[in-house]
Protein backbone atom coordinates (compact mmCIF):
# COMPACT_ATOMS: atom_id res chain seq x y z
CA UNK A 1 0.00 0.00 0.00
CA UNK A 2 2.89 2.34 0.75
CA UNK A 3 4.33 2.10 -2.76
CA UNK A 4 0.89 2.26 -4.35
CA UNK A 5 0.12 5.47 -2.47
CA UNK A 6 3.43 7.01 -3.51
CA UNK A 7 2.90 6.10 -7.14
CA UNK A 8 -0.60 7.56 -7.32
CA UNK A 9 0.49 10.78 -5.59
CA UNK A 10 3.57 11.19 -7.72
CA UNK A 11 1.72 10.71 -11.01
CA UNK A 12 -0.71 13.42 -9.89
CA UNK A 13 2.19 15.73 -9.07
CA UNK A 14 4.11 15.36 -12.30
CA UNK A 15 1.01 16.28 -14.31
CA UNK A 16 1.50 19.83 -13.02
CA UNK A 17 4.13 22.54 -13.38
CA UNK A 18 6.05 23.08 -10.21
CA UNK A 19 7.75 25.72 -8.11
CA UNK A 20 7.12 29.39 -7.61
CA UNK A 21 9.58 31.15 -9.90
CA UNK A 22 8.47 31.65 -13.49
CA UNK A 23 11.57 30.07 -15.01
CA UNK A 24 10.44 26.83 -13.38
CA UNK A 25 6.79 27.35 -14.23
CA UNK A 26 7.58 27.83 -17.91
CA UNK A 27 8.94 24.31 -18.25
CA UNK A 28 6.92 21.83 -20.29
CA UNK A 29 4.91 19.00 -18.76
CA UNK A 30 7.04 16.25 -17.30
CA UNK A 31 6.59 12.62 -18.24
CA UNK A 32 5.14 10.05 -15.90
CA UNK A 33 7.46 7.97 -13.73
CA UNK A 34 7.02 4.28 -13.24
CA UNK A 35 6.40 3.01 -9.72
CA UNK A 36 9.79 1.27 -9.66
CA UNK A 37 11.55 4.58 -10.41
CA UNK A 38 9.88 6.65 -7.73
CA UNK A 39 12.39 8.86 -5.87
CA UNK A 40 15.34 6.98 -7.30
CA UNK A 41 17.27 9.82 -8.89
CA UNK A 42 18.40 13.36 -8.31
CA UNK A 43 15.81 14.69 -10.76
CA UNK A 44 13.10 12.77 -8.90
CA UNK A 45 14.14 14.46 -5.66
CA UNK A 46 14.02 17.91 -7.26
CA UNK A 47 10.64 17.15 -8.78
CA UNK A 48 9.18 15.93 -5.50
CA UNK A 49 10.50 19.01 -3.68
CA UNK A 50 8.99 21.27 -6.32
CA UNK A 51 5.67 19.53 -5.71
CA UNK A 52 5.60 20.92 -2.17
CA UNK A 53 5.91 24.46 -3.52
CA UNK A 54 3.12 23.67 -5.94
CA UNK A 55 0.72 22.93 -3.11
CA UNK A 56 1.31 26.43 -1.74
CA UNK A 57 -0.31 27.72 -4.92
CA UNK A 58 -3.59 26.01 -4.06
CA UNK A 59 -5.82 28.96 -3.16
CA UNK A 60 -6.96 27.18 0.01
CA UNK A 61 -3.41 27.03 1.41
CA UNK A 62 -3.63 30.67 2.48
CA UNK A 63 -7.18 30.37 3.76
CA UNK A 64 -9.21 30.51 0.57
CA UNK A 65 -11.11 33.80 0.25
CA UNK A 66 -8.96 34.38 2.51
CA UNK A 67 -10.72 33.78 5.80
CA UNK A 68 -7.81 34.97 7.98
CA UNK A 69 -8.10 38.57 6.80
CA UNK A 70 -11.91 38.44 6.84
CA UNK A 71 -11.81 37.31 10.50
CA UNK A 72 -9.72 40.36 11.36
CA UNK A 73 -10.78 44.00 11.48
CA UNK A 74 -8.89 44.70 8.25
CA UNK A 75 -11.30 43.18 5.74
CA UNK A 76 -14.82 42.02 5.00
CA UNK A 77 -16.20 39.30 2.78
CA UNK A 78 -16.48 41.59 -0.21
CA UNK A 79 -17.76 40.60 -3.64
CA UNK A 80 -21.47 41.21 -4.19
CA UNK A 81 -23.95 40.44 -1.41
CA UNK A 82 -25.32 37.24 -2.96
CA UNK A 83 -22.00 35.62 -3.86
CA UNK A 84 -20.35 33.03 -1.57
CA UNK A 85 -22.65 33.68 1.37
CA UNK A 86 -20.92 30.80 3.15
CA UNK A 87 -18.12 33.26 3.92
CA UNK A 88 -20.34 35.66 5.84
CA UNK A 89 -19.98 33.73 9.15
CA UNK A 90 -16.28 34.60 9.14
CA UNK A 91 -17.14 38.31 9.38
CA UNK A 92 -19.07 37.85 12.62
CA UNK A 93 -17.59 34.68 14.14
CA UNK A 94 -20.70 32.54 13.63
CA UNK A 95 -18.90 29.82 11.67
CA UNK A 96 -19.11 26.21 12.85
CA UNK A 97 -16.94 23.11 12.71
CA UNK A 98 -18.88 21.92 9.67
CA UNK A 99 -18.22 24.95 7.46
CA UNK A 100 -16.31 24.08 4.30
CA UNK A 101 -13.55 26.73 4.60
CA UNK A 102 -12.64 25.25 8.00
CA UNK A 103 -12.21 21.79 6.49
CA UNK A 104 -10.68 22.99 3.22
CA UNK A 105 -7.85 24.91 4.88
CA UNK A 106 -7.10 22.08 7.29
CA UNK A 107 -6.96 19.37 4.60
CA UNK A 108 -4.92 21.48 2.17
CA UNK A 109 -2.29 22.13 4.81
CA UNK A 110 -1.98 18.40 5.46
CA UNK A 111 -1.54 17.72 1.75
CA UNK A 112 1.48 20.05 1.80
CA UNK A 113 2.81 18.20 4.86
CA UNK A 114 2.38 14.87 3.09
CA UNK A 115 4.41 16.12 0.15
CA UNK A 116 7.15 17.42 2.46
CA UNK A 117 7.29 14.09 4.27
CA UNK A 118 7.87 12.27 0.96
CA UNK A 119 11.07 14.26 0.39
CA UNK A 120 12.30 14.15 3.98
CA UNK A 121 11.77 10.40 4.19
CA UNK A 122 13.03 9.31 0.77
CA UNK A 123 15.72 11.78 -0.30
CA UNK A 124 18.36 10.50 2.15
CA UNK A 125 18.51 7.14 0.33
CA UNK A 126 19.11 8.62 -3.15
CA UNK A 127 22.60 8.61 -4.63
CA UNK A 128 23.06 12.23 -5.66
CA UNK A 129 25.09 15.33 -4.96
CA UNK A 130 25.24 15.57 -1.17
CA UNK A 131 24.95 19.36 -1.01
CA UNK A 132 21.88 19.35 -3.25
CA UNK A 133 20.36 16.53 -1.23
CA UNK A 134 20.78 18.41 2.03
CA UNK A 135 19.40 21.58 0.45
CA UNK A 136 16.28 19.83 -0.83
CA UNK A 137 15.66 18.24 2.54
CA UNK A 138 16.16 21.67 4.12
CA UNK A 139 13.59 23.18 1.74
CA UNK A 140 11.13 20.41 2.61
CA UNK A 141 11.66 20.92 6.34
CA UNK A 142 11.11 24.67 6.02
CA UNK A 143 7.89 24.12 4.08
CA UNK A 144 6.69 21.54 6.60
CA UNK A 145 7.51 23.94 9.44
CA UNK A 146 5.67 26.80 7.70
CA UNK A 147 2.63 24.60 7.20
CA UNK A 148 2.55 23.34 10.78
CA UNK A 149 2.93 26.96 11.91
CA UNK A 150 -0.34 27.79 10.14
CA UNK A 151 -1.97 24.71 11.65
CA UNK A 152 -0.90 25.34 15.25
CA UNK A 153 -1.93 29.00 15.12
CA UNK A 154 -5.20 28.20 13.39
CA UNK A 155 -6.29 25.03 15.19
CA UNK A 156 -4.00 24.63 18.20
CA UNK A 157 -2.49 21.25 18.94
CA UNK A 158 -2.99 19.03 15.89
CA UNK A 159 -1.93 15.53 14.81
CA UNK A 160 1.78 15.41 14.07
CA UNK A 161 2.43 13.39 10.92
CA UNK A 162 6.08 13.00 9.93
CA UNK A 163 5.84 9.75 7.92
CA UNK A 164 4.44 9.01 4.48
CA UNK A 165 2.53 6.01 5.83
CA UNK A 166 1.28 6.98 9.30
CA UNK A 167 -1.19 5.08 11.41
CA UNK A 168 -4.78 5.41 10.20
CA UNK A 169 -5.75 7.42 13.29
CA UNK A 170 -3.27 9.91 14.74
CA UNK A 171 -4.36 11.74 17.92
CA UNK A 172 -3.81 15.42 18.55
CA UNK A 173 -0.49 16.50 19.99
CA UNK A 174 -0.13 19.41 22.38
CA UNK A 175 0.55 22.78 20.79
CA UNK A 176 3.94 22.82 22.54
CA UNK A 177 4.88 19.59 20.74
CA UNK A 178 3.90 21.06 17.39
CA UNK A 179 6.08 24.09 18.13
CA UNK A 180 8.95 21.76 19.08
CA UNK A 181 8.69 20.07 15.66
CA UNK A 182 8.58 23.43 13.88
CA UNK A 183 11.69 24.64 15.70
CA UNK A 184 13.54 21.38 15.07
CA UNK A 185 12.74 21.46 11.36
CA UNK A 186 13.92 25.05 11.01
CA UNK A 187 17.10 24.56 13.03
CA UNK A 188 17.89 21.46 10.96
CA UNK A 189 17.24 23.33 7.72
CA UNK A 190 19.17 26.56 8.38
CA UNK A 191 22.77 25.27 7.95
CA UNK A 192 21.88 23.45 4.71
CA UNK A 193 20.04 26.25 2.95
CA UNK A 194 21.78 28.80 0.70
CA UNK A 195 21.70 32.50 1.37
CA UNK A 196 19.55 34.53 -0.99
CA UNK A 197 22.63 35.79 -2.84
CA UNK A 198 23.81 32.23 -3.47
CA UNK A 199 20.86 31.47 -5.75
CA UNK A 200 20.89 32.40 -9.43
CA UNK A 201 18.02 34.64 -10.56
CA UNK A 202 16.15 31.64 -11.99
CA UNK A 203 15.98 30.05 -8.52
CA UNK A 204 14.68 33.06 -6.60
CA UNK A 205 11.57 31.87 -4.80
CA UNK A 206 13.21 28.81 -3.32
CA UNK A 207 13.68 28.70 0.42
CA UNK A 208 16.77 30.48 1.73
CA UNK A 209 18.64 30.51 5.00
CA UNK A 210 17.25 33.99 5.66
CA UNK A 211 13.70 32.76 5.14
CA UNK A 212 14.20 29.97 7.67
CA UNK A 213 15.70 32.38 10.20
CA UNK A 214 12.92 34.87 9.61
CA UNK A 215 10.26 32.24 10.16
CA UNK A 216 12.04 31.02 13.29
CA UNK A 217 12.00 34.61 14.59
CA UNK A 218 8.22 34.61 14.22
CA UNK A 219 7.91 31.18 15.84
CA UNK A 220 9.85 32.40 18.88
CA UNK A 221 7.78 35.59 19.07
CA UNK A 222 4.54 33.61 19.12
CA UNK A 223 5.84 31.69 22.14
CA UNK A 224 6.98 34.86 23.95
CA UNK A 225 10.62 33.73 23.66
CA UNK A 226 11.74 37.30 23.14
CA UNK A 227 15.49 36.85 23.61
CA UNK A 228 15.57 34.06 21.04
CA UNK A 229 13.47 36.18 18.69
CA UNK A 230 15.90 39.09 18.95
CA UNK A 231 18.96 36.89 18.49
CA UNK A 232 17.78 35.06 15.36
CA UNK A 233 16.09 38.15 13.94
CA UNK A 234 19.32 40.11 14.26
CA UNK A 235 21.09 37.42 12.22
CA UNK A 236 18.68 38.23 9.38
CA UNK A 237 19.15 41.99 9.81
CA UNK A 238 22.95 41.75 9.97
CA UNK A 239 23.27 39.27 7.10
CA UNK A 240 23.35 42.02 4.49
CA UNK A 241 21.02 39.92 2.34
CA UNK A 242 17.91 42.08 2.75
CA UNK A 243 16.88 45.72 2.75
CA UNK A 244 13.73 47.83 2.56
CA UNK A 245 12.87 48.93 -0.97
CA UNK A 246 12.66 52.75 -1.07
CA UNK A 247 9.09 52.77 -2.43
CA UNK A 248 6.40 50.92 -0.45
CA UNK A 249 4.15 50.41 -3.46
CA UNK A 250 7.00 48.84 -5.43
CA UNK A 251 7.11 45.98 -2.92
CA UNK A 252 3.85 44.63 -4.33
CA UNK A 253 4.42 45.47 -7.99
CA UNK A 254 5.60 43.11 -10.71
CA UNK A 255 9.03 44.74 -10.61
CA UNK A 256 9.11 44.16 -6.85
CA UNK A 257 8.68 40.39 -7.00
CA UNK A 258 11.41 38.55 -5.07
CA UNK A 259 12.86 41.93 -4.20
CA UNK A 260 15.45 42.86 -1.60
CA UNK A 261 12.76 43.01 1.10
CA UNK A 262 11.37 39.55 0.37
CA UNK A 263 12.39 36.62 2.58
CA UNK A 264 9.84 34.21 1.14
CA UNK A 265 7.05 34.57 -1.37
CA UNK A 266 5.02 32.24 -3.56
CA UNK A 267 4.52 33.18 -7.18
CA UNK A 268 2.38 32.19 -10.11
CA UNK A 269 1.90 33.00 -13.75
CA UNK A 270 -1.06 34.38 -15.72
CA UNK A 271 -2.66 31.01 -16.40
CA UNK A 272 -4.81 28.50 -14.54
CA UNK A 273 -3.58 26.42 -11.62
CA UNK A 274 -2.40 23.46 -13.70
CA UNK A 275 -0.22 25.82 -15.74
CA UNK A 276 1.30 27.61 -12.76
CA UNK A 277 -1.31 30.20 -11.78
CA UNK A 278 -1.90 31.25 -8.18
CA UNK A 279 -5.55 31.99 -7.49
CA UNK A 280 -4.90 34.02 -4.34
CA UNK A 281 -4.87 37.29 -6.31
CA UNK A 282 -7.71 36.31 -8.63
CA UNK A 283 -9.95 35.68 -5.62
CA UNK A 284 -9.45 39.27 -4.45
CA UNK A 285 -9.18 41.04 -7.81
CA UNK A 286 -11.37 44.01 -8.79
CA UNK A 287 -14.80 42.75 -9.79
CA UNK A 288 -16.74 43.70 -12.93
CA UNK A 289 -15.07 46.89 -14.18
CA UNK A 290 -12.39 45.92 -14.89
CA UNK A 291 -13.08 42.21 -14.54
CA UNK A 292 -9.94 41.19 -12.65
CA UNK A 293 -11.40 38.63 -10.26
CA UNK A 294 -14.00 37.79 -7.66
CA UNK A 295 -13.68 40.87 -5.44
CA UNK A 296 -13.48 39.11 -2.07
CA UNK A 297 -11.51 40.29 0.98
CA UNK A 298 -12.30 43.98 0.65
CA UNK A 299 -10.62 46.44 3.03
CA UNK A 300 -12.86 47.41 5.94
CA UNK A 301 -13.75 50.97 6.90
CA UNK A 302 -11.91 50.59 10.21
CA UNK A 303 -8.80 49.57 8.29
CA UNK A 304 -9.03 52.65 6.09
CA UNK A 305 -9.50 54.85 9.16
CA UNK A 306 -6.61 53.28 11.07
CA UNK A 307 -3.85 54.93 9.03
CA UNK A 308 -2.15 58.06 10.31
CA UNK A 309 -2.82 61.21 8.31
CA UNK A 310 -0.81 61.24 5.12
CA UNK A 311 0.49 57.67 5.46
CA UNK A 312 1.34 56.65 1.87
CA UNK A 313 0.73 53.01 2.77
CA UNK A 314 -3.03 53.61 2.72
CA UNK A 315 -3.04 54.32 -1.00
CA UNK A 316 -0.40 51.64 -1.50
CA UNK A 317 -2.67 49.04 0.10
CA UNK A 318 -6.11 49.95 -1.26
CA UNK A 319 -7.65 50.49 -4.71
CA UNK A 320 -10.52 52.98 -4.62
CA UNK A 321 -13.36 53.40 -7.09
CA UNK A 322 -12.52 56.02 -9.71
CA UNK A 323 -8.78 55.48 -9.26
CA UNK A 324 -6.69 54.93 -12.38
CA UNK A 325 -4.02 52.30 -12.04
CA UNK A 326 -1.77 51.11 -14.87
CA UNK A 327 -3.95 53.12 -17.22
CA UNK A 328 -7.18 51.40 -16.13
CA UNK A 329 -9.96 53.28 -14.36
CA UNK A 330 -11.62 51.32 -11.57
CA UNK A 331 -15.39 51.27 -11.99
CA UNK A 332 -16.13 48.39 -9.63
CA UNK A 333 -19.05 45.99 -9.35
CA UNK A 334 -22.51 47.28 -10.24
CA UNK A 335 -24.08 44.66 -7.95
CA UNK A 336 -22.15 45.90 -4.91
CA UNK A 337 -23.38 48.80 -2.72
CA UNK A 338 -20.93 51.68 -2.83
CA UNK A 339 -21.28 51.97 0.96
CA UNK A 340 -22.38 49.30 3.44
CA UNK A 341 -23.61 50.32 6.91
CA UNK A 342 -24.67 48.53 10.07
CA UNK A 343 -28.08 48.89 11.72
CA UNK A 344 -26.98 52.07 13.48
CA UNK A 345 -25.82 53.73 10.29
CA UNK A 346 -22.12 53.26 10.93
CA UNK A 347 -20.02 52.60 7.84
CA UNK A 348 -18.73 49.03 7.62
CA UNK A 349 -17.11 49.25 4.21
CA UNK A 350 -16.99 51.16 0.99
CA UNK A 351 -16.38 49.36 -2.27
CA UNK A 352 -12.61 49.17 -2.59
CA UNK A 353 -10.06 46.44 -3.18
CA UNK A 354 -6.76 45.00 -2.01
CA UNK A 355 -4.07 46.72 -4.08
CA UNK A 356 -1.39 44.33 -2.85
CA UNK A 357 -2.69 41.63 -5.21
CA UNK A 358 -3.02 43.90 -8.25
CA UNK A 359 -1.05 43.02 -11.38
CA UNK A 360 -1.26 44.83 -14.73
CA UNK A 361 -3.70 43.40 -17.24
CA UNK A 362 -7.19 43.65 -18.64
CA UNK A 363 -8.81 40.35 -17.66
CA UNK A 364 -9.13 37.96 -14.72
CA UNK A 365 -6.45 35.51 -15.84
CA UNK A 366 -3.64 38.05 -15.26
CA UNK A 367 -4.61 38.11 -11.57
CA UNK A 368 -3.31 34.54 -11.27
CA UNK A 369 0.13 36.13 -11.66
CA UNK A 370 0.05 37.85 -8.26
CA UNK A 371 2.66 36.65 -5.76
CA UNK A 372 1.89 36.01 -2.10
CA UNK A 373 4.43 37.81 0.08
CA UNK A 374 4.62 35.34 2.94
CA UNK A 375 7.51 36.83 4.91
CA UNK A 376 9.06 40.27 4.45
CA UNK A 377 12.11 42.00 5.87
CA UNK A 378 9.80 44.69 7.23
CA UNK A 379 8.09 42.01 9.31
CA UNK A 380 11.44 40.93 10.75
CA UNK A 381 12.30 44.51 11.71
CA UNK A 382 8.97 44.93 13.46
CA UNK A 383 9.29 41.59 15.24
CA UNK A 384 12.75 42.52 16.52
CA UNK A 385 11.37 45.91 17.61
CA UNK A 386 8.52 44.21 19.47
CA UNK A 387 10.74 41.63 21.14
CA UNK A 388 13.21 44.32 22.24
CA UNK A 389 10.38 46.34 23.74
CA UNK A 390 9.21 43.34 25.75
CA UNK A 391 12.78 42.88 27.01
CA UNK A 392 13.02 46.55 28.03
CA UNK A 393 15.49 47.43 25.26
CA UNK A 394 13.58 50.54 24.29
CA UNK A 395 16.29 52.21 22.19
CA UNK A 396 16.67 49.13 19.99
CA UNK A 397 12.91 48.81 19.69
CA UNK A 398 12.63 52.41 18.49
CA UNK A 399 15.55 51.99 16.10
CA UNK A 400 13.89 49.23 14.07
CA UNK A 401 10.38 50.62 14.38
CA UNK A 402 11.48 53.96 13.00
CA UNK A 403 13.28 52.34 10.08
CA UNK A 404 9.89 51.13 8.94
CA UNK A 405 8.34 54.57 9.30
CA UNK A 406 11.25 56.27 7.53
CA UNK A 407 10.81 54.06 4.47
CA UNK A 408 7.03 54.56 4.51
CA UNK A 409 7.15 58.38 4.54
CA UNK A 410 9.78 58.54 1.81
CA UNK A 411 10.66 62.13 0.93
CA UNK A 412 7.62 63.60 2.71
CA UNK A 413 9.10 64.63 6.06
CA UNK A 414 5.77 66.08 7.20
CA UNK A 415 4.18 62.65 7.83
CA UNK A 416 4.96 59.64 10.01
CA UNK A 417 7.40 61.29 12.43
CA UNK A 418 9.76 59.06 14.39
CA UNK A 419 8.24 57.45 17.47
CA UNK A 420 9.79 58.59 20.76
CA UNK A 421 7.49 56.79 23.24
CA UNK A 422 9.44 54.82 25.87
CA UNK A 423 6.66 53.30 27.97
CA UNK A 424 6.52 49.55 27.35
CA UNK A 425 2.73 49.23 27.32
CA UNK A 426 2.19 52.26 25.08
CA UNK A 427 4.99 51.23 22.72
CA UNK A 428 3.58 47.71 22.50
CA UNK A 429 0.36 49.07 21.06
CA UNK A 430 2.19 51.50 18.78
CA UNK A 431 4.16 48.60 17.29
CA UNK A 432 0.95 46.62 16.84
CA UNK A 433 -0.59 49.55 14.97
CA UNK A 434 2.55 49.87 12.85
CA UNK A 435 2.27 46.20 11.90
CA UNK A 436 -1.29 46.89 10.77
CA UNK A 437 -0.21 49.79 8.55
CA UNK A 438 2.83 48.00 7.12
CA UNK A 439 1.51 44.43 6.82
CA UNK A 440 -2.21 45.03 6.33
CA UNK A 441 -4.15 42.53 4.20
CA UNK A 442 -1.20 40.11 4.31
CA UNK A 443 -2.77 37.51 6.66
CA UNK A 444 -1.03 38.73 9.84
CA UNK A 445 -3.58 40.82 11.74
CA UNK A 446 -5.83 38.12 13.23
CA UNK A 447 -2.90 36.14 14.61
CA UNK A 448 -1.23 39.33 15.88
CA UNK A 449 -4.32 40.32 17.85
CA UNK A 450 -4.69 36.85 19.37
CA UNK A 451 -1.04 36.47 20.42
CA UNK A 452 -0.86 39.98 21.94
CA UNK A 453 -4.12 39.65 23.85
CA UNK A 454 -5.89 42.46 21.97
CA UNK A 455 -8.33 40.28 20.03
CA UNK A 456 -11.37 40.97 22.20
CA UNK A 457 -10.71 44.74 22.18
CA UNK A 458 -10.57 44.99 18.40
CA UNK A 459 -12.66 42.01 17.30
CA UNK A 460 -15.20 41.84 20.13
CA UNK A 461 -17.57 44.25 18.32
CA UNK A 462 -17.49 41.81 15.39
CA UNK A 463 -18.49 38.84 17.54
CA UNK A 464 -15.15 37.50 18.80
CA UNK A 465 -15.36 35.72 22.18
CA UNK A 466 -12.39 35.07 24.44
CA UNK A 467 -11.64 31.42 25.21
CA UNK A 468 -13.30 30.32 21.98
CA UNK A 469 -12.38 32.23 18.86
CA UNK A 470 -8.63 32.28 19.43
CA UNK A 471 -8.69 28.97 17.53
CA UNK A 472 -10.80 27.61 14.73
CA UNK A 473 -12.73 24.45 15.46
CA UNK A 474 -11.28 21.14 14.36
CA UNK A 475 -13.33 20.16 11.28
CA UNK A 476 -16.19 17.92 12.33
CA UNK A 477 -15.48 15.64 9.39
CA UNK A 478 -11.99 14.97 10.79
CA UNK A 479 -13.38 14.16 14.22
CA UNK A 480 -15.86 11.76 12.64
CA UNK A 481 -13.15 10.03 10.59
CA UNK A 482 -11.00 9.65 13.69
CA UNK A 483 -13.81 7.79 15.43
CA UNK A 484 -13.60 10.27 18.28
CA UNK A 485 -9.82 10.13 18.74
CA UNK A 486 -9.62 13.81 17.81
CA UNK A 487 -11.10 16.12 20.44
CA UNK A 488 -12.70 19.47 19.72
CA UNK A 489 -11.26 22.83 20.75
CA UNK A 490 -12.71 24.59 23.84
CA UNK A 491 -15.94 26.47 23.25
CA UNK A 492 -16.92 24.52 20.15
Amino acid sequence: MKNKFKYILFIALVALHFNCKKSFLDKGLLGELEETNFMQSESDAVLATNAIYNELRDWRYFGGFPILDIMSDEARKGSNPTDAVQILPFENFTYTSSDEPIRGWYSTLYIAIKRANIVIENAPDIEMDDALKERLIGEAKFLRALTYFYLVRGYGGVPIVTETSPERIVPRSAASEVYDLIETDLLDAIPNLPERSDYPAADLGRVTRGAAKGLLTKVYLFQNEFSNAVNIGMEVINSGEYSLEPDYEQVFSKSGEFGTGSLFEVGGKPEGFAEGGLQYGNTQGVRDSPNRGWGFNRPSWTFLESFEDGDPRRDGSVIFLGETIDGITIGGDSATPDTTRDGSGNILEIECYNQKVWVPGTGPIESWDSNVRVLRFADVLLMVAEANNELGNTNDALLYLNQIRERARGINASVLPDITETGKDALRKIILNERRAELGLELHRFFDLVRTGFAEEFLGPLGFQNNKHELLPIPQSEIDLSEGALTQNPGW
